[in-house]
């Protein structure tokens, strides 16, 4: 069905173009100067710019909805108020839009890669991932890493085979959030420097609702620099990294808020990530999402007739895409019938 139309519609790209060329940056990413999408498009939508119909088909995708059911930190935690891997999507988003406004960067650009870098993530949390990786690592000389699954998501998996069909400018940042290579746009840039912020200071307000991690343990000179809350800490990460950033035109921070950052995150892997009591959870938990591989490795025609790839990859697309519910709903059916 062909778009409708009328004057607000015809004039909606020209207005967004002026708008952007007076207001934006030279280094932002205009709207309408996309590099393009990974497979040619009739028809567009004259009420959108391209990066607005990525968002809003990242956030229309099942994979995206998924995201409330899975963990971000702790395993199926005793309490409504602990992050999942949709709520901590939805805080990167925010807080990296505010970024982008500031150092007048392309907004909508911004959103959409915040909005999907995560996709890819498996169940529960930093151990599922975890576990993923190293069994496909020792059975089958693989690899699973968050950040090209979320690419292959929206290229591949999405809508039965058919992919997304994002901008380039919008899977870089998805697949570079993460990783050794940066990305080649500054708001893909801020949601990577972004997304830490994030889930380093979420993760202690979770520790600390959880009992895991008393708020005086932690470090004092993050603290006393950052400030005593989450709020606090991350609103002077944000200001020091705008103000950073406009002076060198790249998306960085000073070396004393970085070095703070990393001293927190260090100290949450020390404490909370790989603490030694954790095992009790993380045990069950691997075991699990080794049992699942298998399983579709050795039973590949139970999986999607339109999966696409070896069975190993078919196994991986399936257990990765699976919430914390359902995978251990399915693990508990399955020990029933063995």
């Amino acid at each position: 069905m062909p778009h409708r139309t009328g004057p607000v519609a015809e004039e909606f790209a020209s207005r967004v173009a002026a708008m952007e060329s007076e207001w934006l940056s030279p280094l932002a990413v205009r709207s309408y100067e996309t590099r393009g999408r990974l497979h040619a498009e009739g028809e567009i939508c004259p009420l959108r710019t391209p990066f607005q119909r990525d968002r809003d088909r990242i956030v229309h995708c099942k994979s995206f909805r998924r995201l409330k059911g899975k963990t971000q930190v702790f395993i199926a935690p005793q309490g409504d108020h602990f992050r999942t891997r949709l709520t901590h999507t939805l805080e990167v988003s925010g807080i990296s839009r505010n970024v982008a406004r500031a150092l007048r960067l392309n907004e909508d650009l911004t959103e959409a890669i915040a909005l999907g870098h995560d996709l890819g993530h498996s169940p529960f949390g930093h151990t599922g991932e975890g576990a993923l990786d190293r069994v496909l690592d020792e059975r089958y000389g693989r690899a699973f890493h968050h950040n090209e699954h979320s690419l292959r998501i929206v290229d591949v998996l999405e809508h039965e085979g058919r992919g997304l069909n994002l901008t380039e400018e919008v899977r870089d940042g998805i697949l570079r959030h993460t990783g050794e290579v940066e990305p080649d746009t500054l708001e893909g840039a801020i949601v990577r420097l972004v997304d830490r912020f994030a889930y380093v200071n979420h993760d202690i307000d979770d520790a600390v609702r959880a009992s895991i991690l008393d708020p005086s343990a932690l470090p004092v000179g993050p603290i006393t620099l950052l400030g005593e809350t989450s709020s606090q800490r991350i609103d002077a990460l944000v200001h020091d990294l705008v103000e950073t950033s406009q002076r060198s035109e790249a998306i960085d921070q000073t070396e004393e808020h970085r070095e703070a950052l990393l001293e927190l995150r260090a100290f949450m892997f020390d404490r909370v990530y790989l603490r030694p009591d954790a095992r009790e959870q993380t045990g069950p938990v691997e075991r699990i999402v080794e049992d699942l591989l298998e399983h579709f490795v050795e039973q590949p025609e139970e999986l999607p007739a339109w999966f696409e790839g070896d069975d190993v990859t078919r196994a991986t697309d399936w257990v990765a895409g699976m919430t914390d519910g359902y995978a251990l709903r399915v693990h508990a059916e399955l020990a029933r019938v063995s």
